[in-house]
């Protein structure tokens, strides 16, 4: 397993790319924390400081499909790198501005936000030129997914530790200057630059013109729901306990399960249809779920939720490439932008409604939203079962290999919607 995945990183600038995608992305990882926390230390309350974190995700979920559509129209560089300056910008102003001036305050984490630039959506756009074959770019997705999960656990702890070396100040300057960086490396990278998304179809729509890529979307914001109502059930469960840090081993261990799941599945063959392949994962998914509404004693519990997310990253790694076989020609990277979008508000709504559900009905009514989100995700995707199998489709999409399979030639089918590499890495969906 482990050569697998060297070899994948072997590849010609596979390592960069994913290395500088991952370091531009923590200004978002860990932007509602460090926002919050700075608006705290500037004198705002709680309640400032939630808005503040609010409106940036909100600002964020908004922005991240439309400059999508921008880097599909023309290219990753000219969108890109403008973007990401933009929402350093913002945030250095807020930096520097502080909290004095509300609307200052406000303006700047718009801006922060609005312009994060959508790096996700554009790596999963240059791995099929990068790595040429069907088997790796499905493992890539995998690695992606796992990637992820070690992004969002380890931000939240770059943070706090800068805030204790130096400032929160400093660790929203730091964050953000490092998220420049790593934007920087991927633009200016050969593949990056030579990168162009096949011709398409004028329409207001652009890539939610798919009723299947609606479907997935749909199916994912409910996802989203769920991993949302555990992140705030898991507090109330350490409340009940009288142990803050007992949410952190909750949060850890889900974590910690979906690394796991996310190594395994990229490491093998998964043969038949991959739609099919994802509503299987999904039902585990949802199942994972249920089990923590029974909320038992912390051991218990901690087993409980990482087994919750043993499916998570398998599933989102399954979801990229659906969501690839769905776009629209010319919309890839808005595609996989409004994958990000959906699942974030989705989280957020998650969080939102866990509170009230709480204070009525306790912890455990808490985690059972959770376990009814992944559900409700589940009957989305058989209801649109249909939708969600494109057109002209075999009865399989062949082997779906991890790094250690063998290599299969790519259907025609197939190659049209994940776009074969053209010479100069000039790759994106096929007409």
């Amino acid at each position: 397993m482990t050569n697998g995945y060297a070899e994948l990183l072997r590849a010609r600038y596979a390592m960069r790319l994913l290395a500088g995608t991952l370091l531009g992305r923590l200004p978002n990882a860990t932007g509602p924390l460090a926002i919050a926390l700075f608006a705290k230390s500037e004198g705002g309350g709680i309640a400032l400081a939630g808005a503040l974190s609010a409106v940036y995700g909100l600002a964020t979920a908004v922005g991240q499909p439309l400059l999508g559509r921008l880097v599909d129209l023309h290219g990753q560089p000219r969108v890109m790198f403008p973007a990401v300056v933009l929402s350093a910008l913002g945030a250095g102003t807020l930096a520097v501005g502080g909290v004095g001036s509300l609307p200052l305050a406000y303006a700047a984490v718009l801006v922060a936000g609005v312009f994060t630039p959508p790096l996700e959506g554009g790596l999963r756009a240059l791995w099929p030129g990068v790595l040429k074959r069907k088997e790796r770019v499905h493992a890539a997705y995998a690695l992606d997914a796992v990637a992820q999960e070690v992004m969002f656990a380890v931000g939240p702890l770059l943070v706090t530790l800068l805030v204790a070396w130096w400032s929160e100040t400093a660790a929203l300057l730091v964050l953000n200057a490092v998220g420049v960086l790593g934007a920087l490396s991927v633009v200016v990278s050969p593949p990056s630059r030579a990168w162009r998304s096949s011709p398409r179809t004028a329409h207001w729509l652009g890539a939610l013109r798919s009723p299947g890529l609606l479907a997935l979307l749909c199916a994912f914001f409910f996802v989203g729901i769920a991993l949302g109502s555990t992140a705030l059930a898991s507090v109330a469960y350490a409340d009940d306990y009288g142990d803050k840090l007992i949410s952190t081993y909750l949060l850890s261990a889900q974590g910690g399960g979906a690394l796991v799941g996310g190594v395994v599945y990229g490491a093998r063959q998964w043969p038949g249809v991959v739609e099919r392949r994802l509503r299987i994962l999904v039902a585990l998914l949802a199942a994972g779920y249920l089990p923590v509404a029974l909320v038992p004693g912390p051991g218990a519990m901690t087993v409980l939720m990482g087994l919750s997310g043993v499916f998570l990253a398998p599933s989102l790694a399954c979801a990229f490439v659906v969501v690839d076989r769905h776009a629209p020609p010319g919309t890839v990277t808005e595609a996989f932008s409004w994958l990000v979008t959906t699942m974030g508000v989705g989280l957020s709504a998650g969080t939102a409604a866990t509170g009230p559900v709480v204070e009525r009905g306790g912890t455990g009514a808490g985690f059972a939203l959770a376990g009814a989100g992944g559900v409700v995700a589940l009957l989305v995707m058989l209801a649109a079962a249909r939708v969600m199998t494109p057109p002209g489709e075999g009865p399989s999409d062949g082997p779906a290999a991890g790094p250690g399979g063998v290599s299969n030639p790519v259907s025609g089918a197939e190659n049209d919607r994940n776009g074969a590499a053209e010479p100069g890495f000039r790759t994106g969906h096929q007409a």
